[in-house]
Parts: C-alpha cells; structure tokens; sequence
C-alpha cells in the first residue's frame, strides 16, 4: 500500500525550533514575567490578561504574523471561531474532496454551508469557472484519505492564482512543530490548531494570520468567560517549548518500528508504513483480520487503547489504536486488517514487544 505521509522535520531542525521560540519569550518577556504564573481577567482597555497577549505576541512573532489569539475549544473553537468570523450562513466552502474531519463536519453542518469539493491531489483539474467566485476555502494540512498526496503550497497557490481574493483556512492540527512551514507560512491567510495537541492545557486552540480576522474573533470572545486566562496561556507557551524535539524524537521511533516490522521482526504483519492518520503514525497491516483483537491484546500490555488529544502531554504510553475515522468511511474493510500505533514518549524496542506479544496472544 502507497502512502504520501506529510514531509516533516528531523531532530536537529527541532531543535532549531526550541532555541528560536525561546529566543523570541527573551524579546518579550523580562526574566521575573516568565517565571510568574500569569494573571486573570478583563484587564481594561485590552479586553483580556496581560500575560495571554504576551503569549499571543510571541507565537504570532514565532510564525512571522501580523496576530495570533488563543481561543476555548481546542483546533475545533480555533476553526470554528475563524469561520464564523468570516462567513455567513448558507455560504459557500470550498474544501477537498475526501470526508470531512467529524467535528468540522459539525461546524459545516450547523451553519448550513454550501460545500464545493475538489481533488487537491490534482490541482490540474480544478473547475475555475466553478471556485472562481467561491471566497473562503478551508484546507486540512494533515491527510484526509490515506492516498492524499496533495502538496499544501501548491494548493494554495493555485487557488489563489484563481481567486486572488479567496479567503484561505488551513487546519494545522496534528502538524504544527513537525513540518517546516505551517498553512500560514505558505501562504493562506490564517491558520487554526490545538495547543493541547502541543502539550499544552486541555481545551487551548490558536488562531495565527490577518489582524482584522484575529480583532473580529477578539471582538466575539470578548466576556470574562471566553477568556484564555494568563495562567493557560503561560502553560501552554512554556509546553510548546518542548514540543518539537518531542515529535522529532517520536518521529524517529516512528521511522525505525517501520524498518524493524518490514524486516520481517513480527509474524503475522504483511506490512506497515508511516502515514498522516491523522497523527504522523505507523500503519500496520496484518494478514488475517485480526486488528480489533491486537487492539484488545496491546492495551493488557501497557498500550494507550485511545488518543486523549492526539500526543497531548497525558500520551506517555504507546497508542495502539484502530486507524483514523476518515480513513475507514472511504475503505471500512481497513478495521479488520489494520491498525494504527504512535508510540508517544516510548522507544522502538517496547513497541515492538508489546505488538510482538500482542499479535501472539491472538
């Protein structure tokens, strides 16, 4: 099976990412402010705490924005507040042609959207007559489908070659510390992702791009309970810190399970490989259907059994997981066959026991 994972960044790149976001806390930050806790409110005249707008400065800074502003809801409440900051109900949305991601589907759905799809993995065979006049397109930057192969950059920019004014969205979770550049980097207009997927405080989403998108959430955000406090802001962004190495390192146990399974380590396998599900995962295809009873068999043995937050700092422990919802709704066979591991803050060698065993308790 051929898969397109998202191209990510290796350790040494990490860790440039760690030292530049620290680099950025020193230019706004005295040393005696970081080291406090953070304060609470609707501090007049800024309509939110001090030290979240500290925090919001440095993460628009870190992606070289114009604004950033954390939201409640997590990347839902991140997406949600950007589409309902920019469009009305019953408008048109441009998205892929694959199955909506569930709690974007809901957001879609509630406010009577109108969506068109296109195959981003052809971006050739865009109908211009058909999305030229549609103005907001929302784009996931991790994969859909598990044949997706779509280059972000290059879908961006061949809408916006079509409709210069196109508003863009792009769905960073389950990316954002792993790729080089994020959908805002590449050229959409604004970006929305979890902080709790970055080891963050639960419920914490992030919005980075234009200022009078960003002033229009702050605008609907704007009482005392819809308030990132300052104390959260300060947990997430000292989390963040520690995010990208986290994921190199994950990424690089990842990468040698994969070798280890093809090499033929684990009986029973017929395959796996890395793929974006939606979580930078390992695939593993089996050759009788015995997923759901591996599944059973790896959380008696000390596998995480369900994600909490997609890599959330509760994740310690390797996820062994049936794989992703959008995938089954295009093949359901796959549940049978296949199951997904992401081995969190574990080591090659413990994913491959508890799998090993797993699979001969079967």
């Amino acid at each position: 099976m051929q898969t397109y994972p998202v191209e990510t960044i290796d350790l040494e790149k990490a860790k440039e990412f760690q030292f530049r976001l620290v680099d950025t806390i020193h230019r706004h930050f005295r040393g005696d402010e970081f080291l406090s806790s953070g304060d609470y409110g609707v501090v007049p005249g800024l309509g939110k705490p001090n030290y979240t707008e500290k925090v919001e400065k440095v993460i628009a800074d870190f992606f070289n924005k114009e604004a950033c502003i954390l939201v409640r809801g997590a990347g839902t409440g991140a997406i949600r507040n950007v589409i309902n900051a920019k469009i009305r109900h019953n408008d048109k949305i441009l998205i892929h042609d694959a199955p909506i991601y569930p709690t974007t589907k809901i957001i879609i759905e509630s406010m009577g959207l109108e969506t068109i799809k296109m195959d981003f993995n052809n971006i050739d065979s865009f109908d211009k007559n058909e999305i030229k006049d549609i103005d907001f397109c929302l784009i996931q930057h991790s994969r859909q489908r598990i044949d997706d192969r779509y280059n972000l950059e290059e879908v961006i920019g061949k809408l916006k070659e079509i409709n210069k004014d196109s508003y863009i969205l792009v769905d960073d979770n389950y990316v954002v510390m792993k790729v080089e550049k994020i959908g805002v980097e590449s050229g959409a207009d604004i970006s929305a992702f979890s902080l709790f997927k970055l080891l963050g405080p639960e419920g914490i989403g992030c919005v980075v791009g234009d200022k009078k998108t960003i002033d229009r959430i702050k605008e609907m955000n704007y009482s005392g309970g819809s308030q990132v406090q300052g104390y959260e802001a300060m947990d997430a962004l000292r989390s963040m810190v520690y995010a990208p190495v986290m994921l190199a390192i994950q990424k690089e146990v990842g990468n040698e399970v994969v070798k280890r399974i093809n090499r033929g380590e684990i009986g029973g396998v017929k395959s796996a490989f890395i793929a974006n599900a939606q979580s930078r995962v390992i695939l593993v295809e089996f050759e009788r259907p015995i997923a759901k009873k591996v599944l059973k068999n790896a959380n008696l043995l000390g596998g995480a059994p369900h994600p909490v937050g997609a890599e959330s700092r509760y994740e310690v422990t390797g996820m062994f997981y049936r794989v992703s919802g959008t995938f089954l709704e295009v093949n359901p066979i796959l549940g049978n066959y296949m199951i997904r591991i992401n081995p969190m803050r574990a080591g090659a060698d413990t994913i491959i026991r508890v799998l090993d065993e797993a699979v001969s308790k079967v």
